[in-house]
Protein backbone atom coordinates (compact mmCIF):
# COMPACT_ATOMS: atom_id res chain seq x y z
CA UNK A 1 0.00 0.00 0.00
CA UNK A 2 1.21 3.36 -1.05
CA UNK A 3 2.17 5.80 1.85
CA UNK A 4 -0.50 8.13 2.44
CA UNK A 5 1.59 10.90 3.80
CA UNK A 6 4.01 11.23 0.74
CA UNK A 7 0.86 10.55 -1.35
CA UNK A 8 -0.93 13.67 0.10
CA UNK A 9 1.61 15.44 -0.47
CA UNK A 10 1.20 15.42 -4.25
CA UNK A 11 -1.52 18.76 -3.38
CA UNK A 12 0.98 20.57 -1.82
CA UNK A 13 3.67 21.19 -4.67
CA UNK A 14 6.07 24.24 -4.15
CA UNK A 15 5.22 27.55 -5.75
CA UNK A 16 8.21 28.43 -6.31
CA UNK A 17 8.18 25.33 -8.76
CA UNK A 18 4.74 25.97 -10.35
CA UNK A 19 5.38 29.47 -11.12
CA UNK A 20 8.95 28.50 -12.93
CA UNK A 21 7.11 25.99 -15.00
CA UNK A 22 4.58 28.48 -16.19
CA UNK A 23 7.79 30.75 -16.82
CA UNK A 24 9.25 27.75 -19.20
CA UNK A 25 6.08 27.32 -20.49
CA UNK A 26 5.10 31.01 -21.11
CA UNK A 27 8.93 31.14 -22.68
CA UNK A 28 7.95 28.71 -25.47
CA UNK A 29 5.25 31.24 -26.53
CA UNK A 30 6.84 34.34 -26.13
CA UNK A 31 10.31 33.62 -26.11
CA UNK A 32 12.03 33.11 -22.65
CA UNK A 33 14.03 35.94 -23.03
CA UNK A 34 10.54 38.26 -23.10
CA UNK A 35 9.62 37.02 -19.72
CA UNK A 36 10.66 38.32 -16.43
CA UNK A 37 10.84 35.09 -14.40
CA UNK A 38 11.87 36.09 -10.75
CA UNK A 39 10.84 33.05 -9.58
CA UNK A 40 13.70 30.49 -9.01
CA UNK A 41 17.22 31.06 -7.02
CA UNK A 42 19.21 29.63 -9.53
CA UNK A 43 22.87 31.09 -10.23
CA UNK A 44 23.14 33.08 -13.27
CA UNK A 45 26.41 33.83 -13.91
CA UNK A 46 29.82 31.64 -14.87
CA UNK A 47 31.10 29.03 -12.71
CA UNK A 48 35.14 29.90 -12.27
CA UNK A 49 37.31 28.48 -14.95
CA UNK A 50 39.57 26.94 -12.31
CA UNK A 51 36.93 24.78 -11.14
CA UNK A 52 36.17 23.14 -14.31
CA UNK A 53 40.03 22.88 -14.87
CA UNK A 54 40.35 21.08 -11.57
CA UNK A 55 37.59 19.07 -13.14
CA UNK A 56 39.63 18.03 -16.19
CA UNK A 57 43.05 18.00 -14.16
CA UNK A 58 41.68 14.82 -12.08
CA UNK A 59 39.90 13.11 -15.09
CA UNK A 60 43.50 13.33 -16.60
CA UNK A 61 46.16 13.04 -14.09
CA UNK A 62 43.78 10.41 -11.34
CA UNK A 63 42.82 6.92 -11.39
CA UNK A 64 39.61 5.78 -12.61
CA UNK A 65 39.13 4.36 -9.03
CA UNK A 66 39.75 7.94 -7.57
CA UNK A 67 37.70 9.97 -9.57
CA UNK A 68 34.52 7.60 -10.12
CA UNK A 69 34.47 5.39 -7.37
CA UNK A 70 32.88 5.48 -4.20
CA UNK A 71 34.43 7.95 -1.57
CA UNK A 72 34.78 7.08 2.11
CA UNK A 73 31.23 7.37 3.75
CA UNK A 74 32.64 11.08 5.64
CA UNK A 75 33.95 12.42 2.15
CA UNK A 76 37.62 12.06 1.33
CA UNK A 77 40.51 12.59 3.70
CA UNK A 78 42.39 14.95 2.35
CA UNK A 79 39.53 16.92 1.27
CA UNK A 80 37.80 17.31 4.92
CA UNK A 81 41.40 18.26 5.51
CA UNK A 82 41.42 20.95 3.29
CA UNK A 83 37.50 22.26 4.29
CA UNK A 84 39.16 22.27 7.68
CA UNK A 85 42.34 24.49 6.65
CA UNK A 86 40.26 26.83 5.10
CA UNK A 87 37.52 27.54 7.74
CA UNK A 88 40.32 27.76 9.99
CA UNK A 89 41.80 30.40 8.31
CA UNK A 90 38.73 32.40 7.45
CA UNK A 91 37.07 32.23 11.10
CA UNK A 92 39.88 31.30 13.46
CA UNK A 93 37.92 28.62 14.73
CA UNK A 94 40.00 25.41 15.07
CA UNK A 95 38.25 23.15 13.05
CA UNK A 96 39.79 19.26 11.58
CA UNK A 97 39.06 16.69 9.29
CA UNK A 98 37.18 15.10 12.02
CA UNK A 99 34.80 18.01 12.17
CA UNK A 100 33.75 18.02 8.72
CA UNK A 101 31.36 15.72 6.67
CA UNK A 102 31.14 15.81 3.50
CA UNK A 103 27.47 16.45 2.27
CA UNK A 104 25.51 16.78 -1.61
CA UNK A 105 25.04 20.44 -1.05
CA UNK A 106 23.17 22.03 2.40
CA UNK A 107 19.96 20.27 1.69
CA UNK A 108 21.78 17.30 2.80
CA UNK A 109 24.03 18.72 5.43
CA UNK A 110 20.54 20.14 6.78
CA UNK A 111 19.08 16.24 6.82
CA UNK A 112 21.85 14.82 9.08
CA UNK A 113 22.31 18.16 11.68
CA UNK A 114 18.19 17.24 11.91
CA UNK A 115 19.11 13.65 13.11
CA UNK A 116 21.96 14.42 14.56
CA UNK A 117 20.17 16.30 17.68
CA UNK A 118 16.49 15.16 17.27
CA UNK A 119 14.43 12.44 17.90
CA UNK A 120 10.82 12.24 16.80
CA UNK A 121 8.42 14.75 18.79
CA UNK A 122 11.02 17.05 19.60
CA UNK A 123 10.95 20.46 18.28
CA UNK A 124 12.95 22.70 15.86
CA UNK A 125 12.39 26.47 16.00
CA UNK A 126 12.70 28.52 12.79
CA UNK A 127 12.57 32.40 11.65
CA UNK A 128 9.92 33.53 9.45
CA UNK A 129 10.37 34.44 6.60
CA UNK A 130 12.10 31.13 5.73
CA UNK A 131 12.46 28.70 2.84
CA UNK A 132 9.18 26.51 2.65
CA UNK A 133 10.73 23.54 2.02
CA UNK A 134 11.90 23.77 5.45
CA UNK A 135 8.71 22.38 6.74
CA UNK A 136 8.87 18.93 4.73
CA UNK A 137 13.20 18.99 5.66
CA UNK A 138 12.08 18.34 9.38
CA UNK A 139 8.39 17.00 9.78
CA UNK A 140 9.74 13.91 7.74
CA UNK A 141 12.20 13.35 10.67
CA UNK A 142 9.68 13.03 12.80
CA UNK A 143 10.44 16.41 14.63
CA UNK A 144 8.87 19.37 14.29
CA UNK A 145 9.18 22.47 13.17
CA UNK A 146 7.95 25.54 15.30
CA UNK A 147 8.15 29.14 13.42
CA UNK A 148 8.90 32.48 15.24
CA UNK A 149 6.75 35.59 13.96
CA UNK A 150 8.92 37.71 11.88
CA UNK A 151 9.97 41.39 12.33
CA UNK A 152 8.47 42.95 9.80
CA UNK A 153 10.54 46.17 10.71
CA UNK A 154 13.99 45.25 9.78
CA UNK A 155 13.56 41.44 9.28
CA UNK A 156 16.09 40.47 11.88
CA UNK A 157 14.46 37.95 15.01
CA UNK A 158 12.00 38.47 16.71
CA UNK A 159 13.24 37.57 20.25
CA UNK A 160 9.95 38.17 22.85
CA UNK A 161 7.99 35.32 20.59
CA UNK A 162 11.63 33.23 20.27
CA UNK A 163 12.33 33.30 23.87
CA UNK A 164 8.16 32.25 24.35
CA UNK A 165 8.67 29.66 22.09
CA UNK A 166 12.04 28.22 23.25
CA UNK A 167 10.30 25.77 25.40
CA UNK A 168 11.69 22.18 26.93
CA UNK A 169 11.05 20.38 23.79
CA UNK A 170 13.38 22.28 21.84
CA UNK A 171 16.41 20.49 20.34
CA UNK A 172 17.84 22.85 17.66
CA UNK A 173 17.31 26.19 16.75
CA UNK A 174 18.14 26.70 12.50
CA UNK A 175 18.99 30.22 11.14
CA UNK A 176 19.11 30.43 7.62
CA UNK A 177 21.90 34.18 6.92
CA UNK A 178 22.16 35.73 4.93
CA UNK A 179 18.58 34.58 4.38
CA UNK A 180 16.84 33.27 1.57
CA UNK A 181 14.02 35.16 1.29
CA UNK A 182 14.80 38.82 2.79
CA UNK A 183 18.38 39.09 1.37
CA UNK A 184 18.92 40.21 5.10
CA UNK A 185 21.96 39.52 7.06
CA UNK A 186 21.80 38.51 10.52
CA UNK A 187 24.21 40.98 12.93
CA UNK A 188 26.49 40.37 15.16
CA UNK A 189 24.69 42.47 18.04
CA UNK A 190 21.20 39.92 17.07
CA UNK A 191 23.87 36.56 16.81
CA UNK A 192 25.09 37.99 20.36
CA UNK A 193 21.64 37.96 21.52
CA UNK A 194 20.73 34.27 20.10
CA UNK A 195 23.23 33.30 21.41
CA UNK A 196 22.81 34.16 25.23
CA UNK A 197 19.52 32.98 24.91
CA UNK A 198 20.08 29.79 23.89
CA UNK A 199 22.49 29.21 26.68
CA UNK A 200 20.45 30.58 28.83
CA UNK A 201 17.68 28.07 28.15
CA UNK A 202 19.92 25.03 28.01
CA UNK A 203 20.81 25.83 31.54
CA UNK A 204 17.31 25.82 32.45
CA UNK A 205 16.27 22.63 30.74
CA UNK A 206 19.32 20.38 31.33
CA UNK A 207 20.15 20.20 27.62
CA UNK A 208 22.06 21.98 25.08
CA UNK A 209 20.40 23.36 22.24
CA UNK A 210 21.92 23.35 19.30
CA UNK A 211 22.32 25.93 16.87
CA UNK A 212 22.20 24.68 12.77
CA UNK A 213 23.12 27.14 10.71
CA UNK A 214 22.04 27.10 6.67
CA UNK A 215 24.36 29.14 4.67
CA UNK A 216 24.73 28.78 1.34
CA UNK A 217 24.97 32.66 -0.16
CA UNK A 218 27.38 33.08 2.78
CA UNK A 219 29.77 34.56 0.20
CA UNK A 220 26.91 36.49 -1.28
CA UNK A 221 27.46 40.30 0.75
CA UNK A 222 26.88 43.75 -0.46
CA UNK A 223 28.94 46.90 0.43
CA UNK A 224 32.45 45.05 0.99
CA UNK A 225 31.47 43.41 3.94
CA UNK A 226 31.27 40.33 5.51
CA UNK A 227 28.91 38.19 7.26
CA UNK A 228 29.54 37.43 10.72
CA UNK A 229 30.64 33.69 11.03
CA UNK A 230 27.60 32.36 13.24
CA UNK A 231 29.67 29.60 15.30
CA UNK A 232 32.21 32.27 16.41
CA UNK A 233 29.72 33.48 18.66
CA UNK A 234 27.63 30.24 19.89
CA UNK A 235 29.79 26.83 20.75
CA UNK A 236 26.81 24.41 19.89
CA UNK A 237 26.76 24.89 16.08
CA UNK A 238 26.37 23.04 13.55
CA UNK A 239 27.35 24.97 9.84
CA UNK A 240 25.49 23.56 6.96
CA UNK A 241 27.40 25.06 4.24
CA UNK A 242 27.06 24.77 0.09
CA UNK A 243 28.90 25.38 -2.73
CA UNK A 244 26.14 26.28 -4.80
CA UNK A 245 25.55 29.98 -5.17
CA UNK A 246 28.88 31.03 -4.13
CA UNK A 247 30.52 28.57 -7.23
CA UNK A 248 27.73 28.81 -9.19
CA UNK A 249 27.47 24.67 -9.47
CA UNK A 250 23.95 23.82 -7.64
CA UNK A 251 23.63 20.69 -10.23
CA UNK A 252 27.25 19.30 -8.59
CA UNK A 253 25.44 18.97 -5.33
CA UNK A 254 28.55 19.36 -3.28
CA UNK A 255 28.98 20.94 0.26
CA UNK A 256 29.77 19.99 3.66
CA UNK A 257 28.33 20.08 7.61
CA UNK A 258 31.38 21.97 9.99
CA UNK A 259 30.69 20.69 13.74
CA UNK A 260 31.84 23.32 16.08
CA UNK A 261 35.05 21.56 17.74
CA UNK A 262 33.66 22.86 20.90
CA UNK A 263 29.81 21.81 20.52
CA UNK A 264 28.68 18.70 23.53
CA UNK A 265 29.65 15.69 21.89
CA UNK A 266 31.54 16.72 18.87
CA UNK A 267 33.50 13.82 18.75
CA UNK A 268 30.82 11.56 18.08
CA UNK A 269 28.83 13.98 15.26
CA UNK A 270 30.75 13.21 11.74
CA UNK A 271 31.13 9.51 12.39
CA UNK A 272 26.89 9.60 13.57
CA UNK A 273 26.41 11.48 10.25
CA UNK A 274 28.09 8.55 8.84
CA UNK A 275 25.63 6.34 10.41
CA UNK A 276 22.45 8.54 9.41
CA UNK A 277 23.61 8.21 6.27
CA UNK A 278 22.83 4.82 6.06
CA UNK A 279 18.94 4.78 6.98
CA UNK A 280 18.55 8.03 4.36
CA UNK A 281 20.74 6.50 1.28
CA UNK A 282 23.39 9.49 1.20
CA UNK A 283 26.10 7.50 0.74
CA UNK A 284 28.61 10.07 -0.04
CA UNK A 285 28.76 12.70 -2.83
CA UNK A 286 30.88 12.62 -6.32
CA UNK A 287 34.44 12.08 -5.47
CA UNK A 288 35.48 14.03 -8.78
CA UNK A 289 33.22 17.11 -7.35
CA UNK A 290 34.76 16.82 -3.72
CA UNK A 291 38.11 16.69 -5.47
CA UNK A 292 37.67 19.76 -7.88
CA UNK A 293 35.83 21.89 -4.89
CA UNK A 294 38.73 21.36 -2.59
CA UNK A 295 41.28 22.86 -5.46
CA UNK A 296 38.86 26.58 -5.21
CA UNK A 297 37.50 26.50 -1.53
CA UNK A 298 38.76 29.99 -1.37
CA UNK A 299 37.39 31.13 -5.11
CA UNK A 300 33.89 32.23 -5.98
CA UNK A 301 32.01 33.04 -9.11
CA UNK A 302 32.04 36.88 -10.07
CA UNK A 303 28.63 37.45 -7.69
CA UNK A 304 29.09 41.08 -8.29
CA UNK A 305 26.28 40.85 -10.93
CA UNK A 306 23.97 40.57 -7.87
CA UNK A 307 24.49 43.67 -6.22
CA UNK A 308 23.91 45.35 -9.49
CA UNK A 309 20.40 43.93 -9.83
CA UNK A 310 19.38 44.52 -6.26
CA UNK A 311 20.32 48.14 -6.74
CA UNK A 312 18.43 48.46 -9.94
CA UNK A 313 15.19 47.06 -8.81
CA UNK A 314 15.48 48.11 -5.12
CA UNK A 315 15.61 52.06 -6.45
CA UNK A 316 12.81 51.22 -8.84
CA UNK A 317 10.82 49.77 -6.06
CA UNK A 318 11.48 52.98 -3.78
CA UNK A 319 10.65 54.96 -6.40
CA UNK A 320 7.41 53.25 -6.85
CA UNK A 321 6.18 53.89 -3.33
CA UNK A 322 6.82 49.59 -2.40
CA UNK A 323 7.79 49.07 0.62
CA UNK A 324 10.74 46.88 1.24
CA UNK A 325 13.96 46.42 2.89
CA UNK A 326 17.76 46.43 1.20
CA UNK A 327 18.55 43.12 1.51
CA UNK A 328 22.39 43.15 3.06
CA UNK A 329 23.10 39.99 0.20
CA UNK A 330 21.95 36.53 -1.41
CA UNK A 331 19.86 37.35 -4.53
CA UNK A 332 16.60 37.81 -2.94
CA UNK A 333 14.55 40.75 -2.54
CA UNK A 334 11.38 40.75 -0.21
CA UNK A 335 9.08 43.46 -0.75
CA UNK A 336 5.64 44.53 0.64
CA UNK A 337 2.61 43.83 -2.02
CA UNK A 338 0.77 46.78 -2.48
CA UNK A 339 -2.40 44.91 -1.61
CA UNK A 340 -2.99 42.16 1.29
CA UNK A 341 -3.03 39.46 -0.85
CA UNK A 342 0.09 38.49 -2.32
CA UNK A 343 -1.55 35.80 -4.26
CA UNK A 344 -3.31 38.06 -6.05
CA UNK A 345 -1.18 40.73 -6.95
CA UNK A 346 1.45 37.65 -8.05
CA UNK A 347 -1.29 36.15 -10.16
CA UNK A 348 -2.05 39.93 -11.92
CA UNK A 349 1.98 40.11 -12.37
CA UNK A 350 1.44 37.43 -15.03
CA UNK A 351 -0.51 39.01 -17.11
CA UNK A 352 2.50 41.63 -18.21
CA UNK A 353 4.96 38.43 -18.03
CA UNK A 354 6.13 39.12 -14.38
CA UNK A 355 7.18 36.10 -12.42
CA UNK A 356 7.10 37.26 -8.86
CA UNK A 357 6.56 34.96 -5.91
CA UNK A 358 3.71 35.33 -3.18
CA UNK A 359 5.41 35.56 0.19
CA UNK A 360 2.53 33.21 2.25
CA UNK A 361 4.72 29.98 2.23
CA UNK A 362 7.19 31.66 3.89
CA UNK A 363 5.66 33.15 7.06
CA UNK A 364 5.06 36.38 5.65
CA UNK A 365 1.62 37.10 3.96
CA UNK A 366 1.54 39.91 2.13
CA UNK A 367 5.10 40.11 0.79
CA UNK A 368 6.27 38.45 -2.27
CA UNK A 369 10.04 37.48 -3.44
CA UNK A 370 12.10 38.24 -6.24
CA UNK A 371 14.98 36.30 -7.15
CA UNK A 372 17.33 38.58 -9.33
CA UNK A 373 19.78 35.99 -10.39
CA UNK A 374 19.45 37.03 -13.96
CA UNK A 375 21.46 38.91 -16.83
CA UNK A 376 21.50 42.54 -15.76
CA UNK A 377 19.87 43.61 -18.98
CA UNK A 378 17.01 41.55 -18.67
CA UNK A 379 16.41 43.04 -15.09
CA UNK A 380 16.79 46.92 -16.98
CA UNK A 381 13.98 45.69 -19.80
CA UNK A 382 11.82 44.46 -17.04
CA UNK A 383 11.25 47.83 -15.13
CA UNK A 384 9.37 49.53 -17.21
CA UNK A 385 7.04 46.26 -17.10
CA UNK A 386 6.93 46.50 -13.42
CA UNK A 387 6.02 50.52 -13.77
CA UNK A 388 3.45 49.71 -16.40
CA UNK A 389 1.97 46.85 -14.11
CA UNK A 390 1.90 48.78 -10.24
CA UNK A 391 0.84 52.28 -12.09
CA UNK A 392 -2.15 50.76 -14.14
CA UNK A 393 -2.98 47.72 -11.39
CA UNK A 394 -3.07 50.38 -8.45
Amino acid sequence: MLVQKYKDMLGGKSVIRELSEFATARGKEIGYENVFDYSLGNPSVAVPKEFNDAIIKALQTMSGQAVHGYSPSLGITSVREKVAASLEKRFGIPYRAEHIFMTSAAASALAHAFRLVTQPGDEILTFAPFFPEYHPYVDLTGATLKVVPPNFVDFQINFDKTAEMMTEKVMAVMINTPNNPTGVVYSEDTLKKLADLMTEKSKQYGHPIYLITDEPYREIVFGGKQAPCVSKYYDNTIMCYSFSKSLSVPGERIGYLAVNPKAEGAEFMVPMCGQISRGIGHNCPSSVIQLAMAEVLDLTSDLSVYETNMNLIYNELVDLGIEVVKPDGTFYIFPKAPEADAKAFSKKALAYDLVLVPADTFGAPGYFRMAYCIDTEKVERSLPALRKFIKETY
